[in-house]
């Protein structure tokens, strides 16, 4: 039997909260892989916060293509590795996107409380909301086999 997840599985499963690693080229050398925390929704897009002036940041422009990998850590192992151009990029609000992903990855208490700590004293303009268009995705579900896990 096939572990490839069907559109539907895949879907849902990048939309569920995992830490993403997030992979771009870096001329003259390897890509710059790194974790980050992202959103997403089924038929849309991937959206990810990145500092501006974070190695990330200076290396993303609209157009490149860059590929984010979400894994199930415990078995049944899970992934799903999306691919596709960045289409925007554009100042982060705090509210609308940083607020949101603190609370989607640590609760709504929590995710206050990191909001508050890491935006005091920033300039409004430090964070880019960066968003890519799903176009090749690579998946498996190992729960699929029959292996008795």
């Amino acid at each position: 039997m096939s572990t490839i997840m069907s559109r539907e599985e895949r879907e849902a499963f990048l939309a569920d909260v995992h830490v993403g690693v997030l992979s771009l080229n870096e001329a003259g050398r390897g890509p710059l892989t790194a974790p980050v925390w992202y959103s997403y929704e089924p038929g849309g897009e991937v959206q990810v916060v990145i500092e501006r002036v974070s190695r990330k940041g200076k290396l993303l422009e609209e157009g490149q293509r860059i590929s984010l990998c979400a894994q199930q850590e415990a078995p049944p192992y899970k992934y799903a590795s999306v691919e596709g151009p960045v289409v925007r990029i554009e100042s982060s609000d705090v509210e609308r996107c940083e607020r949101a992903l603190a609370h989607r990855y640590l609760g709504v208490e929590a995710g206050d409380r990191y909001v508050e700590s890491a935006s005091d004293g920033r300039d409004d303009d430090e964070m880019l909301l960066v968003r890519m268009r799903p176009e090749r995705w690579l998946t498996a579900d190992y729960s699929k086999e029959n292996v008795g896990l």
